[in-house]
């Protein structure tokens, strides 16, 4: 048995093992399983593609790839140990845009091994000109991921306005670069040259900067989900080029995983899926409220462990804020003192809640929330009419009641949570500034609604004190 064959069979087997993965991480109780298989598969895939360059490879390309494995684990390492959950989203969406960058790169290699050597490779007729559209398809994928994935990061991270992009026919734009993409390949697959290649990787790197640039911050966690879509795709075309079958495998689990997310995640917005992952297709840009929406009210912590104390039942629904301050330990021991006492405590958690699908249940989790009283929004809404009191920790555009009452709103039409509903609710935020979509809260003014304002793990660990 050779060491390719070998290889075969330890790739089908890590296929397996992802897949296993897939399945583990659709539950809490098996998510922690599901991880074990993840990492069981990458180590069976790592050790027999290891293998086979030790079999076939030159002791220097060895050499090379075993410093290369060395300092990925180290960087890898280092990252996962440094890493906030609050810094989480755009550390994910860094490492899409190593995918696309190693796709763009084994394109380019792929033309200079083949597309340059027509006469000396294995490829000939309906062969090689497959091979060429497998290249220019793959650099393509793999252009518009990396600068889309950077562009994400720079949004996420606060080093880039979450305001979308507005140029003039931008619209237009992208559909001319897609135009432009069907038109070379077309050209590059009936004759193969350097240039359409360098031209392909530009418009693919333009077209993924304007396409991620152009959507709003609201919608940013859908984008971190797209681009998880994107870079299973470069790996699968990174597949085909590689004669890789387990690329082509998990490319596609990852693809279509990604892709299936994303579309789930825009029903729950209430967001076109075609208008976001054409970069906001069809869209106007958001104009400024200047309503005067009256005056708010302002109270404390001992007032409000007092509405704690007297309430029968206190739903809890987190967002980025509580992320940041990382009150999630504060808030899981009020949780267990207010039941304790009697009180009927559960958490609504919003699909897009944070920057990150399921950032909130990963964040409860940690703390030891039990699983069965984190609720998702369409298992509670209808629940708030009935809820004693409703502590809003640090979300803003989730719980926006213009979202279901102002058609011009930014944010119209996005199902939210109805925290409105109950008889009283607490805001915890550290000032009254708009949101991560830019758009400000009517919610904050109501008459059964009170600001307490300050760091989120401080004024939880006051209302602690106090009760």
């Amino acid at each position: 048995m050779t060491a390719q064959s070998i290889a075969d069979a330890a790739y089908i087997i890590a296929a397996l093992l992802f897949i296993l993965t897939l399945a583990g991480l659709s539950k809490h109780e098996t998510s922690r399983q599901g991880i074990v298989f993840g990492i069981a598969g990458m180590a069976v895939a790592l050790a027999a593609t290891v293998g086979v360059a030790v079999q076939n490879a030159a002791a220097i390309a060895v050499t090379l790839l075993f410093v290369a494995v060395a300092c990925g684990a180290v960087i890898g390492l280092w990252r996962a140990r440094i890493v906030e959950m609050t810094g989480m989203p755009e550390l994910i969406a860094l490492l899409h845009s190593f995918v696309g960058l190693a796709a763009v790169l084994v394109g380019w290699d792929g033309f200079f091994s083949v597309e340059n050597n027509a006469g000396q490779t294995e490829f000939a007729g309906s062969l090689l000109h497959i091979h060429h559209a497998e290249v220019f398809i793959g650099v393509f994928i793999g252009g518009v991921t990396f600068t889309g994935s950077i562009v994400a990061n720079l949004k996420l991270s606060g080093r880039m306005k979450s305001a979308p992009l507005m140029l003039p026919g931008k619209n237009y734009l992208n559909l001319g670069a897609l135009a432009a993409f069907g038109i070379l390949t077309g050209v590059f697959v009936g004759s193969p040259d350097l240039g359409l290649l360098i031209a392909v990787t530009l418009v693919a790197l333009a077209l993924g900067w304007h396409l991620v640039a152009s959507i709003g911050g609201g919608d940013m966690p859908v984008v971190v989900s797209m681009l998880n879509s994107y870079s299973g795709w470069a790996a699968a075309a990174s597949g085909f080029l590689l004669n890789n079958n387990l690329l082509i495998v998990t490319g596609a689990l990852v693809g279509s995983s990604g892709a299936y997310l994303s579309y789930i995640m825009c029903q729950a917005m209430n967001r076109s899926f075609i208008s976001v992952i054409a970069g906001g297709f069809g869209m106007e840009a958001p104009t400024s409220s200047d309503t005067d929406y009256g005056d708010y009210r302002e109270v404390n912590a001992t007032e409000v462990a007092a509405l704690l104390t007297n309430a029968k039942s206190v739903v809890i629904t987190p967002g980025y804020g509580m992320a940041v301050a990382q009150a999630q330990y504060p808030v899981a021991e009020l949780t267990q003192k207010l039941r304790d006492r009697g009180v009927d405590v559960r958490f609504g958690i919003h699909p897009v809640a944070g920057r990150l699908p399921g950032h909130m249940n990963v964040l409860l989790a940690e703390a030891k929330v039990p699983y069965d009283i984190v609720l998702e929004m369409d298992e509670i809404n209808d629940d708030f009419a009935d809820t004693s009191v409703v502590l809003v920790i640090g979300a803003n555009d989730t719980v926006n009641p213009a979202a279901a009452e102002d058609p011009g709103s930014p944010i119209a039409g996005m199902p939210v949570l109805r925290v409105w509903e109950a008889a009283d609710v607490v805001v915890f935020k550290r000032s009254m500034a708009a949101g991560y979509a830019g758009v400000q809260n009517p919610l904050f003014f109501r008459d059964n609604a009170q600001m307490l304002f300050g760091d989120a793990k401080s004024m939880v660990e006051e209302v602690l004190r106090a009760i």
